[in-house]
C-alpha cells in the first residue's frame, strides 16, 4: 500500500461495517456500502464464476450475489437466520454473502494499520489494512475494488455506457454521512460529443432508451413525450432541445437519467451514459462569472479538470436546467394531463405496436426459467425413449433421433451450461432450433409457456464470464409475477466448430427413417 492510500484510507473510511465469516471479523468502508438485506431468493446463472450464487431481484432491478467466503477462498456454509448480504458500490451492483452482520462502527485513524503488517488467511491482495481495537482485538478490512475485479473482470472493468453501473449507486438510499467532505459524486453522460455530469444525489435511476417515446399532445418543444416506467408515466424531456440542439432519432446507446424535481419526476434523455466519477473537490472550480451570465451556458455550476487539464466534465444543476418558467409550465401541463381519456387513449395506441413485447418460448433447466426467441423454435418434441449415440463427441451430445426421416443431433443443454445431468422424464422435452443451418435438438426439463414480454421489462445481464455474457445475454424482470426469466442467446449455443462437427455426424449418419 502506497502513502497515497494509507493518507486515503485515514481522510475518506472513518466509518466501517464489519461482519462476521469462518469465525473471524472483517470489515467493509461504510462509503461503498449501499445497504444490508436479508438472503434474497436468486436464481442460479450458467456459466458464470463459482463465487456466484445466483441473481436476485433488488425492487426491480438485477442483483448479482456472490459468496464472499469463496471469493476469499474459505469453505462454504450453509445459510441460516443471521446470513445477510452486503450490497456494495462496486462500478456495478453487487451483493457479498457474510454470515453475520456485526455492527457499524467509526475508528481513529491511529487505528488503522497497513494491510503489509498482516498475516491472515485471506489474500492479502483484498486487504486494505487491520483495524486494531481496544482489548487486542483485529478486523480485517477488505477492499472492495479487489474483490469485484478478482471474481468478474468483466462484470468490474465495464465502462461502456450501460445503464447497470450508474443505476446501482442510485437504487440505494442516499447516505449523507456517507459521502466524503473531499470527494464529488458524479454521473457522466454525453451530448453532442461533449462530456457533462450531474451530482449522483440528484439522479434517482438511469434506464435505456425504449424505441419510441408517446407523443403528448400540445406539448412544448423539450418535452418529447411519455415513457412507461414500471407502471407509472414518466415525461422525458430531450437534453439536446435543452441545450438547443438538432434532435436525433432515439438509438439503443441513448439513456434516460431520471431526475427529481419539485413537482415530480423526469426523464432526460443523454446520447450516452459513460460512468460514475468521484472527483476530489480541489480538482472542482466554479464557472467563472463571465461565462455563468451568457444564457443557456448558466445551467453549468462548475467544471471539473480531470487527466490534468486534458479532460474537462461540466457539472449541470437540475434546479437550472429547469427553471425557465417555459420548461416548469410544459411539465405541469403534462401533469395535469396524465389522467385524461386523450392521454390513456394515446398510451394505448403506443403499446399495440409489435415493438412494444417480445415472445419467447419458457423452459425450465434446474428449476430455474429460461427463454429463447420464439422464432428461433422449429418445433418440440417429445424426447424418445432411445437415441443413437454418437462416438468421440463432445460430451453435451445426446445423440441422434430420426424426425420424420430427417437425422437430427440431440444436446443435452443442462450439460451443454454446466449443470449437473438431470434424470429422463415424460416432463422433458426436445426443443428444435436451427443452430449454423444445422437443425438441432435441445433437451430440456420442461417447457413451460410461450410468453409475451414487455421490452421494458427486458435488461442486458450482468456479465460475470466471458462465455455466459456470450449465452445467457438478456433478462427479463418481472418482479410483479416473482420471476426472473434468463434469456438464451440461439446462435452461441454451440461455437462454429461444433455446430460444424454436428453437422459432419449428420451428413456421414445413414440413420434409416423409422
Amino acid at each position: 500500500m502506497s502513502i497515497d492510500d494509507e493518507q486515503a484510507v485515514e481522510d475518506d473510511n472513518a466509518d466501517y461495517v464489519t461482519f462476521d465469516m469462518a469465525g473471524e471479523r472483517y470489515a467493509f468502508p461504510m462509503n461503498r456500502v449501499q445497504e444490508i438485506i436479508r438472503m434474497p431468493a436468486v436464481v442460479k446463472v450458467p456459466l458464470g464464476p463459482p463465487s456466484l450464487e445466483g441473481l436476485a431481484n433488488l425492487r426491480g432491478r438485477v442483483l448479482p450475489v456472490v459468496s464472499l467466503r469463496m471469493c476469499c477462498d474459505m469453505p462454504a456454509a450453509e445459510h441460516d437466520e443471521t446470513t445477510r448480504v452486503i450490497v456494495v458500490d462496486g462500478g456495478v451492483p453487487l451483493g457479498f454473502v457474510v454470515d453475520r452482520v456485526a455492527s457499524v462502527i467509526s475508528i481513529d485513524p491511529a487505528a488503522m494499520e497497513s494491510a503489509d503488517a498482516v498475516q491472515s488467511t485471506v489474500n492479502s491482495d483484498v486487504l486494505i489494512g487491520v483495524i486494531k481495537l481496544d482489548g487486542g482485538a483485529m478486523t480485517s478490512v477488505l477492499d472492495v475494488d479487489r474483490l469485484v475485479g478478482s471474481q468478474f473482470d468483466r462484470l468490474g472493468g465495464k465502462s461502456d455506457g450501460r445503464d447497470t453501473g450508474a443505476a446501482a449507486r442510485i437504487a440505494a438510499e442516499p447516505d449523507d454521512e456517507g459521502d466524503s467532505d473531499d470527494t464529488l459524486e458524479l454521473v457522466s453522460f454525453a451530448v453532442e460529443g461533449q462530456e457533462y455530469a450531474l451530482p449522483i444525489d440528484q439522479v434517482q435511476e438511469i434506464v435505456q432508451a425504449p424505441e419510441s417515446v408517446s407523443h403528448v399532445p400540445n406539448a412544448g418543444s423539450r418535452v418529447l413525450g411519455v415513457i412507461d416506467l414500471r407502471g407509472r408515466l414518466l415525461p422525458v424531456v430531450s437534453m439536446r432541445r435543452v441545450f438547443g440542439l438538432p434532435i436525433t432519432p432515439l438509438e439503443p446507446k441513448n439513456r434516460i437519467v431520471v431526475v427529481s424535481l419539485d413537482g415530480g419526476v423526469v426523464g432526460v434523455v443523454m446520447d450516452t451514459v459513460r460512468e460514475v466519477l468521484r472527483v476530489p473537490h480541489q480538482l472542482v472550480a466554479p464557472l467563472p462569472n463571465f461565462v455563468a451570465g451568457d444564457g443557456r451556458k448558466s445551467e453549468v455550476e462548475s467544471v471539473c479538470r480531470l487527466e490534468e487539464g486534458k479532460r474537462l466534465v461540466s457539472v449541470l444543476s437540475v434546479n437550472r436546467m429547469f427553471d425557465s418558467p417555459e420548461v416548469r409550465n410544459e411539465l405541469a401541463e403534462h401533469q395535469n394531463r396524465e389522467e385524461t381519456p386523450d392521454m390513456a387513449e394515446d398510451q394505448r395506441g403506443a403499446d399495440d405496436g409489435r415493438g412494444d413485447e417480445e415472445l419467447f418460448v419458457v423452459f425450465r433447466l434446474d428449476e430455474e426459467e429460461y427463454a429463447v426467441d420464439v422464432d428461433a423454435v422449429q418445433e418440440i418434441i417429445r424426447v424418445p425413449e432411445a437415441l443413437i449415440r454418437v462416438p468421440k463427441s463432445y460430451d453435451f451430445v445426446e445423440g441422434l433421433v430420426n424426425l420424420r426421416g430427417t437425422v437430427l443431433p440431440v444436446v443435452d443443454l443442462r450439460t451443454r451450461l454446466g449443470l449437473e445431468r438431470g434424470e429422463r422424464d415424460e416432463r422433458q422435452r426436445i426443443v428444435v432450433l436451427i443452430i449454423g443451418g444445422v437443425r438441432t435438438g435441445f433437451i430440456v426439463d420442461s417447457v413451460a409457456e410461450v410468453a409475451r414480454v414487455g421490452r421494458h421489462v427486458l435488461e442486458p445481464a450482468p456479465e460475470l464470464s466471458a462465455e455466459q455474457a456470450r449465452v445467457v445475454s438478456r433478462v427479463a424482470n418481472l418482479p410483479d409475477q416473482k420471476r426472473m426469466l434468463l434469456l438464451v442467446q440461439v446462435d452461441q449455443l454451440l461455437a462454429a466448430e461444433q455446430a460444424r462437427q454436428l453437422e459432419e455426424v449428420v451428413a456421414e449418419d445413414d440413420l434409416v427413417p423409422a
